[in-house]
This record gives C-alpha cells, sequence and structure tokens, in this order.
C-alpha cells in the first residue's frame, strides 16, 4: 500500500466552521511588547506589527464581534507584587510585568471589549500557567485561531499544546510576528503540521462562508 499524500494527511484541519465552537485568541498584544524603547533592537518587528499584523488582528476581532466568535485575550502579567508566582523562564528572561500595570494592557488598537476575557499568564504557553483550557470547554469552544506575539515562542508553544490537548488550532499567519521575518517563516513552517494555516483574508472568508456573514 502506497504511503497517504500530505494533502490528504491534513485535509481534516480544514473542516467548516461554527461560530459557537470558535474562538479567536489574540496573544500579549500589550504595552510592554510594543515598548519598543524598553525591549531589544528588532526593527523588523516593529516594522510588520504596525504596519500590518494589528490591523489584521483588528480585522479579524471586527469580524469574530459580527460573526458571534468569541474573542479572548492573554497577556504577561504577575499575579503578585514581586513576581514570585512568574515561571522559571521568565525569571531568567526577566520579564516582569507589574499586576495591573499599564505594561500588562492590551493595547488600545485591539481594546478588549466589555464582556470579553482578557487571561494573564505567566509562562509561553497559556495552557500552562492559566486556566484557559476550563474556560473555553465550558464555553464550548474546540477551534482556536490564533494571532499575536511571538511567532515562535508563546504563539508557537500554544498552537502545540492546544493540539496536543484535543483542540483544533488555526494559525493566521499575517497575524502573528516574531523579532525576525526569517525567524516567523521558520517557526511557522515548523509547527505547520499541529495546525491549520489562514491568512486574515482567508480565514474571515472561511467564518462568512461557513456560518452565514456574507
Amino acid at each position: 500500500m502506497s504511503e497517504p499524500r500530505a494533502q490528504d494527511v491534513f485535509a481534516g484541519r480544514a473542516r467548516p466552521l461554527e461560530a459557537a465552537r470558535t474562538a479567536l485568541l489574540v496573544i500579549d498584544a500589550q504595552n510592554w511588547v510594543m515598548d519598543e524603547a524598553n525591549r531589544q533592537p528588532r526593527p523588523q518587528f516593529y516594522a510588520d506589527v504596525r504596519g500590518f499584523v494589528i490591523p489584521n488582528i483588528a480585522r479579524l476581532a471586527d469580524a469574530a464581534h459580527r460573526l458571534g466568535v468569541e474573542v479572548i485575550y492573554t497577556v504577561m502579567e504577575n499575579f503578585t507584587e514581586d513576581g514570585r508566582d512568574r515561571s522559571l523562564d521568565y525569571k531568567l528572561s526577566n520579564f516582569f510585568i507589574p499586576k495591573g500595570s499599564h505594561d500588562a494592557k492590551v493595547i488600545d488598537e485591539l481594546r478588549p471589549g466589555r464582556d470579553e476575557m482578557v487571561i494573564p499568564k505567566t509562562s509561553s504557553s497559556l495552557f500552562n500557567s492559566t486556566n484557559f483550557e476550563y474556560l473555553v470547554r465550558n464555553i464550548g469552544i474546540d477551534t482556536i485561531a490564533v494571532t499575536g506575539f511571538l511567532t515562535d515562542q508563546c504563539v508557537d508553544h500554544t498552537i502545540r499544546d492546544g493540539a496536543d490537548r484535543g483542540f483544533h488550532m488555526i494559525c493566521v499567519s499575517d497575524g502573528v510576528a516574531t523579532d525576525t521575518r526569517v525567524r516567523h517563516e521558520a517557526a511557522l513552517n515548523a509547527f505547520r503540521g499541529y495546525c491549520r494555516t489562514e491568512t486574515t483574508a482567508s480565514l474571515i472568508a472561511a467564518m462568512e462562508r461557513d456560518f452565514g456573514g456574507g
């Protein structure tokens, strides 16, 4: 028997979407990340994020609101004043984002709605340091479209963990970014087997087609 072709192996990831079972996840689109003066130099990241990634996430959020899709935000934020609750990785990386601070807030361009969840985390994957999985299972969500930062860190880890936990994961390839474009493309190729990959335009078109927004 011949080996299955790659397109046959991954065909099931493109299943029809259901509004009530789908969430748009926005990872770490917060003031701390966008504070270019106080972060490491990464000109490609800030050029792409300001040029098209943030506008694309805003487009996706608008479509989600219009079509009845849950929008959920996660931000890096300490639970304690001295940050003792942070993961070892966050401590070693010197990620210290005070609870309730300006740095911990979602950027104004993507400001969450009154009834949208903003979940603080202290690990790369929010599955490891939050009750995100419990919350979305309560809502009945099994499909998660991922946007935000960074492609090869928190986005990558979240997509892999979500896939292992039985969620249908979608990566919005022009709704995520990392320090360089080379790293971004390498990450997309590295975790593509764990998710369905869409662009902003193709995901909005799929949502409109599958649950009647267009």
